[in-house]
């Protein structure tokens, strides 16, 4: 049985329910950051659950504005309730979203949004670049898929390590926040404007 203020530590760590910690620590045997890991895993498939079974109908849009003024990032993060969108946990998560957008200016929101065209193109690309390697052609194709990960890593929000904690990414962000929220959590849209150099004047 897990002790008791270990217990408490990683409820104040993760925000996981009680029961939830004593599990996750039982199935680590006591160590907390595997704890943590255990409890990262449930929330991603608690997420998904909750993903697949319930609508989204409220939210708000988030703005970032860079103190230049001359960079912002609009984002709109939907929920399932009025009660939630107005939870200031919720909406520092959108405002969070929106800087990320900002400083990282992915393209997509995540790889599902990618057009196909475009993925298969990269793919030639990346096999193109391979070709004249002397390797087995499954190890080619593990590396054209390795690259086109790290690809989407880069272009899709999702995909982006969260910039205050780089130790997880924006969608394990999402998954977090739901199973901690308790509601379905979606980022529908985004918009970044970045203030263009000015033409210079003879």
């Amino acid at each position: 049985m897990a002790d008791a203020k270990i217990v408490m530590e990683l409820r104040n760590r993760t925000g996981a329910g009680v029961v939830d910690c004593k599990n996750a620590l039982d199935e680590a045997g006591g160590d907390i950051e595997k704890a943590i890991e255990v409890l990262k895993k449930s929330g991603a498939a608690k997420a998904a659950k909750k993903s697949a079974e319930r609508t989204t109908s409220e939210g708000v849009v988030a703005v970032y504005l860079h103190h230049t003024k001359k960079l912002a990032a609009m984002v709109e993060v939907q929920c399932e309730t009025d009660f939630v969108a107005r939870n200031a946990e919720f909406i520092e998560f959108g405002n969070d979203v929106a800087m990320q957008i900002a400083a990282m200016s992915p393209e997509f929101i995540s790889p599902e949004d990618i057009p196909t065209d475009m993925l298969e193109k990269k793919r030639q690309i990346f096999m193109e670049e391979i070709k004249e390697e002397k390797k087995p052609d499954d190890i080619k194709i593990k590396i054209v898929e390795g690259k086109l990960n790290k690809w989407m890593s880069e272009v899709c929000l999702t995909k982006q390590d969260f910039l205050k904690n780089e130790d997880m990414t924006i969608e394990q962000l999402v998954a977090e926040k739901i199973a901690k929220i308790g509601e379905k959590i979606q980022i529908t849209r985004m918009v970044r404007y970045e203030m263009s150099p000015s033409s210079q004047v003879c």
